[in-house]
């Protein structure tokens, strides 16, 4: 289990998951699809509320909401299974071996006779505790894309909620706006 813990009087958190070894699995439309298909299923069936997120290579940042601590550690254990499973197996289609090899040997080392491991351990939730603090976060993950060099303003960067939030557009996904 991981180290870190939800602050049992936070109801919103700023989570970061990441690829194993940092490895650049989202490059194409696919990939940033099971992402974000996984996230409108739970928040269409495990009432989790989208405040802010960005999607980028090799980890993803999200502001989010649910109704209690272990809830939200409920939704991203399944969204990190769902969503490993969708990676591993359009990996496999696509003959990315050189990825499946480095999942493989991270799912060796963890020790629970899992093939592939995708995601590292935890999701690292922080409470949310202040409207600075959650401006702070809104702008670290909206800047995201742009400090990376892939675009040159945060609402280019089609998988990130500046689209949301300057743009007004929740074609990609739909966010609550804070």
């Amino acid at each position: 289990m991981s180290q870190w813990r939800v602050v049992p009087d936070g109801k919103i958190f700023f989570t970061t998951t990441t690829i194993v070894g940092w490895t650049y699995v989202f490059t194409s439309v696919p990939y940033f699809e099971a992402i974000m298909e996984s996230l409108r299923y739970c928040l269409r069936n495990k009432r989790l509320h989208l405040h802010g997120y960005v999607i980028m290579p090799n980890h993803a940042h999200y502001i989010m909401s649910t109704d209690t601590e272990r809830n939200l550690s409920d939704i991203m254990r399944d969204f990190g299974t769902h969503t490993s499973r969708e990676i591993t197996r359009m990996l496999k289609e696509e003959g990315r071996d050189g990825i499946l090899d480095v999942f493989h040997e991270a799912a060796q080392q963890d020790g629970r006779g899992n093939d592939f491991k995708v995601w590292q351990e935890g999701f690292r939730p922080v409470a949310i505790v202040s409207d600075k603090f959650f401006r702070q976060k809104l702008g670290y993950l909206h800047a995201n894309p742009v400090r990376k060099g892939f675009v040159d303003h945060p609402e280019h960067w089609r998988y990130s909620s500046a689209r949301n939030y300057i743009l007004g557009d929740h074609s990609v996904i739909p966010v609550e706006i804070l």
